[in-house]
């Protein structure tokens, strides 16, 4: 993948089939995790930890911060976070792929200085499977 803007990485909520983009992000980030389970035992070649290979847990955390621009989106993450539902997402990563499943909303968190806007952060951990399609 070659240097792309950051700003066209997208982060969209699901709406009833369609996504909505989340606005005014001005920071996202993903990152994929997969938990090892440890299989090593008095036999294993020079006491060097195995591995068992398809085992553990594999999950995907996505986080944001910016600020809200858009009272659909706004209303869509806060009632989502409330009720404690798992909501289809989205991250378009451009020139690599599309990232899609289901995630809960684990933190949202608004903050504001006296002289500048509302800002918020959102975490998001993954809550089922996730595809993911190649561009």
């Amino acid at each position: 993948m070659v240097a792309q803007k950051g700003r066209d990485l997208l982060l969209k909520i699901g709406n009833g089939g369609s996504f909505v983009t989340v606005a005014g992000l001005r920071t996202k980030r993903l990152a994929f995790n997969s938990e090892t389970v440890d299989v090593t035992d008095a036999d294993s070649a020079g006491r060097w930890r195995e591995l068992l290979a398809g085992a553990g847990v594999q999950r995907a955390s996505l986080s944001g911060a910016g600020i809200f621009k858009d009272a659909q989106s706004d209303a869509l993450i806060r009632t989502g976070f409330f009720a404690g539902t798992i909501v289809s997402w989205q991250l378009a990563i451009p020139d690599f792929g599309t990232v899609e499943g289901p995630f809960q909303v684990t933190a949202l968190e608004y903050t504001g200085n006296h002289d500048g806007e509302v800002t918020f952060e959102i975490a998001l951990e993954s809550a089922g499977s996730i595809s993911f399609a190649a561009a």
